[in-house]
């Protein structure tokens, strides 16, 4: 029972990882995407291909 426990704990850590790293949020236009996205980098964000990316400009 404490190896299924321990199991579903690491499946949850390894899924809420997964989630942050890819940062990938489906947009149909620019205003679906988060506006913040890309400012440390100094480059605009854009919805491409139904994904939104930071460019530069």
């Amino acid at each position: 029972m404490a190896q299924i426990l321990m199991f579903i704990y690491v499946l949850i850590i390894f899924l809420s990882l997964f989630l942050v790293v890819t940062n990938a949020r489906p947009c149909n236009n620019v205003d679906d995407c988060r506006k913040h996205m890309c400012t440390p980098y100094g480059q605009l964000v854009r919805c491409i291909n139904s994904t939104c990316e930071c460019v530069l400009d």
